[in-house]
């Protein structure tokens, strides 16, 4: 299978199964296109006429594109779907992440929350420190022979139970040597109760920190408000970019979400980046279809144009010499997860897993609260295997429209919980979100071309 786009100056084709991006020009762009439908002679005879080329030429670039495919770099065959379910196969039982509700509460009363203003559906809580050692204990004891371990502290609003991150901070610091282990930890924030023991302990012990931040001011205060209808952008700004600085400027993500409200989100990344952020994400807003910030079939072809201009302006500040990262657009071609990884899918439920401060496991932070989906506790382990089993089944081909999807193999199936809330199954296929990501796919892949051979040149990489 190929994939071929056109964007700006560059005519790209993706071979799904290889990997191989390939930069052509427009005569080579549209016999790829042709070529498993005509034969030698009548493509070279319709290309030549066409562009009004020498045949002679036309030939070569035909024998090229069949050297390549002899190479196995374009139209390769798919062999990969009878190896989709062995790698969590190899590696049941073995867990590498968790996500700690450190805290279902929250300081802000966001519209959009997913969480219920951190509540996850249930009741306000906030997580002891004997249940975050049990719930490292288990992460530890059930991690096989991986020495990196990845902790998030999550909620809610995490900083509302501050001491208690500490302390499991400092307790995972004291087992790593004993136990062969190295604990990267990342933590999530509102930023409403960040000051400098914050800042200070945060870049001493985070690998990474993610802060919420929806752009313009307008934008941010029209849902991410106090429980007395106060915005929060005047008040967590400027803490923002002093932690951002006592960083430099490094390992942290500016997080926004946009909604109904701004498909147009270039202009909060615009904003983020005159505030002096260099390190942005902004993700598509997980509601209900019916919630007012809902995204629209109107507001799609907004949101491509978006990702179009998003991936101009950062070739323009690259040029510039002021350079951002935008997290959908990282992506390496040349190296990445081995094929067993990109065929596997998310490891939610299996490798990765959340917990709640009563110490109940669920596949990932956005099933929390939902019943049917609780895998068990950090005490007895899973003990729901049939729903682990479900979570495991999830791969790059276990749904049907997957199969002859291009992008497959860079989304590996895709997001469990969004499929489940657009279709009430976690095998089920959440179109508007396909749509998006092959759109960001298209950018990334423009961009990391662009940057492989500068402004112009053809190549394959």
């Amino acid at each position: 299978m190929i994939h071929r786009f056109h964007l700006d100056d560059w005519y790209i084709v993706v071979d799904t199964c290889s990997g191989s991006v390939h930069a052509v020009d427009e005569i080579a762009y549209e016999m790829i296109g042709a070529y498993e439908e005509k034969s030698r002679d009548a493509l070279i005879a319709e290309t030549a006429q066409r562009f009004g080329e020498d045949p002679a030429e036309i030939a070569e670039c035909y024998d090229q594109i069949t050297a390549l495919k002899e190479q196995g770099k374009l139209f390769s065959p798919d062999t990969f779907a009878p190896m989709a379910g062995e790698l969590k196969q190899r590696t049941a039982g073995v867990v590498k992440a968790l996500c700690l509700h450190v805290a279902h509460t929250c300081n802000l009363n966001c519209a959009y929350c997913f969480a219920s203003q951190g509540r996850f559906h249930g009741e306000r809580a906030v997580m002891s420190f004997e249940v975050g050692k049990q719930a490292l204990d288990f992460l530890v004891a059930h991690s096989g022979s991986r020495r990196n371990l990845e902790v998030d502290f999550f909620g809610g609003e995490p900083l509302m139970n501050f001491d208690v991150v500490k302390q499991l901070t400092a307790y995972a610091r004291s087992i790593e040597k004993e136990k062969g282990k190295n604990f990267r930890f990342t933590l999530t924030t509102n930023g409403m109760l960040i000051d400098d023991d914050v800042i200070d302990f945060a870049n001493r012990e985070m690998s990474n920190v993610v802060l919420s931040l929806d752009g313009r001011k307008e934008i941010h205060d029209r849902c991410r408000v106090d429980y007395a209808g106060n915005g929060s952008w005047e008040k967590i700004v400027p803490k923002f970019q002093k932690w951002v600085k006592a960083r430099g400027g490094k390992n942290y993500y500016m997080r926004g979400t946009f909604t109904h409200a701004n498909p147009d989100f270039l202009e909060d990344i615009k904003v983020m980046l005159d505030l002096g952020f260099t390190e942005l994400s902004m993700e598509p807003v997980v509601c209900a279809a019916d919630d007012p910030a809902a995204l629209t079939k109107e507001d799609l072809p907004v949101v491509m144009k978006q990702y179009e201009d998003l991936a101009r302006l950062m070739l323009q500040r690259k040029k510039e010499g002021q350079p951002f990262t935008f997290y959908h657009y990282m992506l390496d071609l040349k190296g990445g997860p081995c094929i067993y990884k990109r065929i596997s899918g998310c490891g939610s439920g299996t490798e990765y897993m959340a917990v709640t401060p009563w110490g109940d496991l669920y596949p990932c932070h956005q099933f929390v609260g939902e019943e049917k989906f609780r895998l068990g506790d950090v005490w007895q382990g899973v003990t729901n295997l049939p729903m682990q089993q479900e979570f495991a089944a999830c791969n790059a081909y276990a749904r049907e429209e997957c199969r002859d999807c291009w992008a497959r193999l860079y989304c590996s199936g895709g997001c469990a919980a969004n499929a489940y809330h657009a279709t009430g199954s976690v095998t089920g296929v959440y179109a508007a979100g396909c749509e998006l990501f092959r759109k960001r796919m298209e950018c990334a892949i423009m961009l990391q071309t662009a940057a492989e051979l500068g402004e112009d040149g053809n190549t394959d990489l």
